[in-house]
């Protein structure tokens, strides 16, 4: 057998040989459960100094996406090796996968398109016009639907992903962030300006519900635990909301760090991860009930490390980061001009469970 496969299938029996006690035992504040304590395994380069977005891990397929503006650079998840880019790709903010049609999608924020390429090859096969400036895009495996949120524009553009063709746009009525879907047939959405979740059904592309998510503000990362029905949304605020999915009730908040992007949940360990790009920090909580949670403990990353993946094949998380020269002059045209980044500084920063890593 496949000694990572059979490594993930023993992480339950692994996890029971710590001895860990069930939800409702008590345990120390500052205790942090052994399949929770990360730390940093690896720096590995990425070639030049190009800006980048969202990351997406492929699990078994051994594959990590990083969009890189012009382009998705492919890595091997094991060796960090570019194996791949796939092209055509202007502005590139986002990658859905959708394995059983052998294709993934990207989001072009400059061009306001979708490129479907084929997963095998990596070659460019299609484009589909979109409303302006999309941003998260993600695949609905029950319809076999694309939902890509347009940021400008404050809608969605949804694709038929057998027929690359474009089935409707509904308007989100906001700015849209980050994206989850429950397997079901339900896509879930943050809306970033307005302080709201929303939930649409796949099927009709019709929204559901809008949940408040107040206390959170200017929510970003958005993950899910379809199981327990629980969704947890990172925002701006350094709060961390967890959210019914079926009622949209805020079950609690947890604190977080600083400038908050991406979150990801670890269904095997009950793991909640953010990434935090103004701290430089991985925040790690845990969800031990659906309705008991607890921040376990604060990992250092790099500043600007904004954006993550996590890896459910090995459970390690990526998280990309780069260090940056002084701004440029204010104009009239750039108020508020962004620093350049320094040549050769671009790096994918892997974190492991800490046995992994002595």
């Amino acid at each position: 057998m496949n000694l990572r496969l059979l490594k993930r299938l023993s992480l339950p029996l692994i996890l029971a040989g710590f001895g860990l006690p069930p939800a409702s035992t008590a345990r120390a504040a500052d205790e942090i459960p052994p399949e929770l304590k990360y730390r940093v395994l690896r720096r590995v380069p990425l070639e030049g100094e190009t800006g980048w977005d969202y990351l997406v891990a492929s699990g078994e397929k051994r594959r990590l996406y990083v969009t890189r503006g012009t382009h998705v650079s492919v890595l091997d998840a094991d060796s960090g090796d570019v194996v791949g880019k796939v092209a055509d790709t202007p502005g590139v903010h986002g990658v859905a996968l959708a394995p059983a049609l052998g294709r993934g999608f990207t989001s072009n924020g400059r061009d306001d398109s979708v490129t479907i390429f084929d997963l095998k090859s990596l070659a460019p096969i299609g484009k589909v016009k979109t409303g302006a400036n999309p941003d998260a895009i993600i695949y609905e495996p029950v319809t076999r639907r694309v939902f890509v949120f347009n940021g400008r524009s404050k809608d969605a553009t949804v694709i038929d992903a057998e027929r690359d063709t474009v089935l409707g746009t509904l308007p989100v009525g906001g700015k849209p962030e980050f994206a989850a879907v429950d397997g079901a047939g339900m896509v879930f959405v943050n809306i970033e300006d307005t302080n709201e979740l929303i939930a649409i059904e796949a099927k009709s592309m019709t929204i559901k519900s809008r949940w408040p998510l107040a206390p959170g503000t200017d929510p970003t990362g958005l993950a899910i635990d379809p199981k327990s029905r629980r969704l947890f949304v990172g925002c701006g605020n350094k709060q961390l909301v967890v959210v019914n999915a079926d009622t949209g009730k805020v079950v609690t908040t947890l604190d977080i760090g600083a400038g908050v992007d991406a979150v990801e949940f670890d269904a095997l360990a009950g793991g909640i991860f953010t990434s935090n790009g103004v701290d430089g920090t991985l925040t790690l909580a845990r969800q031990e009930s659906p309705e008991k949670f607890r921040g376990v403990d604060t990992v250092p990353t790099q500043k600007g490390g904004r954006t993550m993946a996590f890896d459910s094949w090995t459970r390690h998380i990526f998280i990309v980061a780069a260090k940056y020269g002084p701004p440029p002059a204010a104009t009239a045209e750039q108020p508020n001009p962004r620093p350049p980044i320094l040549a050769g500084s671009v790096s994918l920063i892997e974190l492991a469970p800490l046995a992994e890593v002595r």
